[in-house]
């Protein structure tokens, strides 16, 4: 089978590339011209072959003792999930990601491709539903092969590593799709029902040699998952009734909200005694970790004709507005605050600079406090409310209550860190200031000819020589003030003043 199984072509959606051509066991490198393309030139070449687990755990072993980065792009895990999963890949477990929505089970998933062979090969078969071992052949078809055929006959292809993956999220999967089906055209052909020629394979069975990964494990039917469990048990499929063994050889990971996973009777006792490793996984436990996480995800350009310079307390508060929602007892914490409401804010956040920038003909554009304003329609749809404790209060208001209380906690620290008197002091003596998103820095300039120099000194940007730098810091001084109860404020219009009461 030649086909791209489903879900193998993410590795570069993901970020990561695949190392450079590996030696595969047993024999010395060959280019492509050299490959064997029947049995035995694959014979003569000295290839042995491995289950999964041995080859993840041979190759994990090799890139542990080199140094090499085993998980790119995954920031925050390395002295806590990371070694977990290692250990379990080595000890020959599947395993079971355990952890609330958006903290990367699925993309760790996904790198554990990294872990296989370059290629393999397999028995050529027109029509066969798995890639079989060209020694060890678990079907019929195959086997029939071997014993009917000259070796030197039998056709050898490759299977590259990204195709050696697959995974189906469990809401509205069928037996079917995972384990397989009698099909009624092989019976109307004249087969019996208790063949293996009589059925569909599924999806786990077609990634013999492979890694199948199961997003959201509870959500999968009792059926489907007493057919893993003979999966992961036996090795042998039962359909309808009608046991087929195979020597199947496959890893399978699974991943699962601990909400859903510890509530009795989402998943089989049966099932979880059989899975070898769970690896928790967890929200940054560093805000400054949740805002690389954050830049490195939302894959922004701040170049261009139209440049971006975001100061890193706009960064913050955005990082802060998911901590915030994490606690916040208006949301349902079995749900989770995913990292993904961090990567949409931001993009929200640069988006709406930018427009400004390009309307009034500004460069380079800052984001300020008033560019927050539009961040109802990028965390809307990913926060879910508390009924019992916010039955009171629509999002939106839940959200303004998060987004204050983000600025009140990033802004006392700058205040406890530099001192912001001399600032504060500025405002205490009358100044009334308009804001907004579409307002030109230059307005703010205006209102303030005179800069403190601990501004430059607090903000680690130069607010004193940069006009839209300023008004950025302006903003957040009087949103800090504001959040405070230092300064009372008034909107209209799109538009906000900021005054002493």
């Amino acid at each position: 089978m030649r086909k791209r199984q489903a879900g193998g072509s993410r590795a570069s959606l993901w970020g990561y590339r695949c190392p450079r051509r590996s030696v595969l066991p047993g024999r010395s490198p060959m280019g492509a011209a050299e490959k064997p393309s029947n049995l035995r030139q694959l014979r003569q070449s000295g290839w042995v072959p491995k289950t999964v687990k041995q080859e993840i755990r041979d190759n994990l072993l090799r890139m542990l003792s080199q140094g090499e980065e085993l998980f790119p792009g995954i920031i925050g895990y390395e002295d806590t999930v990371i070694p977990e999963i290692n250990i379990g890949l080595l000890a020959g477990h599947d395993l079971l990601f355990l952890g609330e929505k958006g903290q990367a089970k699925s993309r760790l998933m996904r790198l554990i491709v990294r872990f296989l062979d370059e290629e393999i090969p397999y028995l050529d078969i027109p029509g066969c539903p798995v890639h079989e071992d060209p020694y060890r052949p678990i079907t019929r078809q195959g086997r029939r092969l071997l014993e009917t055929m000259p070796e030197e006959q039998i056709p050898i292809a490759w299977w590259p590593r990204q195709e050696r993956y697959a995974e189906r999220l469990a809401p509205g999967t069928k037996f079917a799709d995972l384990i397989g089906e009698i099909d009624p055209a092989k019976l109307a052909a004249g087969l019996s029902m208790s063949v293996e020629e009589a059925l569909h394979f599924g999806l786990v069975l077609r990634m013999h040699r492979g890694i199948f990964a199961i997003n959201e494990l509870p959500e999968l039917d009792e059926q489907i998952q007493v057919g893993l469990f003979n999966i992961l048990e036996e090795r042998d499929v039962q359909i309808r009734g009608y046991p087929v063994r195979f020597d199947l050889d496959v890893l399978l990971l699974f991943s699962a909200n601990p909400a859903t996973y510890n509530r009795s009777g989402k998943v089989i006792a049966q099932l979880k005694d059989r899975i070898g490793t769970i690896v928790h996984t967890h929200y940054p436990r560093d805000r400054d970790v949740g805002i690389q996480i954050m830049r490195q995800e939302a894959g922004i350009d701040l170049g261009g004709p139209y440049p971006v310079v975001v100061p890193y307390f706009m960064c913050e508060i955005i990082e802060q507005i998911s901590i915030v929602a994490r606690k916040s007892k208006y949301i349902d914490h079995q749900s989770g605050v995913s990292a993904r409401l961090s990567i949409a804010n931001y993009r929200t956040m640069v988006a709406s600079a930018r427009q400004r920038a390009v309307l009034l003909g500004e460069r380079p554009a800052v984001p300020r406090i008033s560019d927050l304003g539009h961040l109802y329609s990028s965390s809307l749809g990913k926060l879910e409310l508390d009924l019992m404790c916010s039955h009171q209060m629509t999002e939106r208001q839940v959200f303004d209550a998060i987004l204050t209380e983000a600025i009140r906690d990033v802004f006392c620290e700058y205040v406890d860190r530099h001192g912001l008197d001399e600032i504060a002091d500025v405002f205490a003596r009358g100044v009334k200031i308009e804001v907004g998103d579409m307002l030109p820095s230059s307005h703010y300039a205006k209102r303030l000819e005179r800069v403190p120099a601990v501004w430059d000194k607090a903000f680690e940007v130069n607010a004193s020589r940069d006009p839209a730098v300023r008004a950025s810091c302006v903003e957040f001084v009087l949103a800090g003030l504001y959040a405070m109860e230092r300064i009372s404020r008034c909107q209209r219009h799109g538009r906000i003043v900021y005054e002493i009461p």
